[in-house]
């Protein structure tokens, strides 16, 4: 079994600049698992553990659906968390662009057949850029960082690919491996 996932990687520049806010951010909360940049992403859909034989007919099914989309460009700025301020668990960059939305739309659709129900939460788009290992504790303190990073921009990213990777969770954090890319087209078809 492989533990998978589909996702669009971004800018190498975009990273570089959010590594800089958590670098910033990783003065007040020391708790705190950031994520290497070379591992921030957008998670279309997370598909967890599947057969081999089954990543061949996912890929399949993704390069069918997505081979007609354009490339587009997201914003992305603001910082926030999951679930809320005073049990975060979760801290994440903000992603802008219209796009996106269809795009993870037209990823769940063509999964659907093959047995991988759609989300029943809203679609969110954002990066992941850090985890706490424990409580976030001290909301008074989270809501002031968060508060002076929610209007910093880190620029926008162009998306030109969406990829099936494999995950592979080590005690140093996880370890992301291309299966398959999937070029979006130039312009729609």
């Amino acid at each position: 079994m492989i533990r998978t996932f589909v996702a669009i990687k971004i800018d190498p520049e975009v990273a570089q600049r959010i590594c800089a806010a958590q670098s910033k951010l990783d003065k007040s909360m020391t708790s705190i698992r950031w994520v290497k940049p070379e591992n921030l992403h957008l998670t279309l859909k997370f598909l967890g553990p599947v057969s081999d034989d089954k990543v061949t007919r996912i890929a399949d099914s993704l390069e069918r659906a997505l081979h007609p989309l354009a490339r587009f460009s997201v914003s992305c700025r603001g910082l926030g968390v999951f679930p809320d301020i005073r049990r975060a668990k979760v801290i994440w960059v903000g992603l802008e662009g219209k796009p996106i939305a269809d795009l993870a739309a037209t990823v769940e659709a063509a999964l659907e057949p093959l047995g991988f129900p759609r989300e029943k939460r809203e679609f969110k788009p954002h990066l992941t850029i850090g985890r706490w290992r424990e409580s976030a504790g001290r909301p008074d303190l989270l809501r002031r960082e968060l508060e002076s990073g929610q209007k910093q921009d880190f620029g926008s990213s162009q998306m030109n690919e969406v990829i099936l990777f494999q995950s592979v969770l080590k005690p140093t954090g996880a370890v992301y491996t291309p299966l398959k890319v999937f070029p979006l087209a130039q312009k729609l078809d």
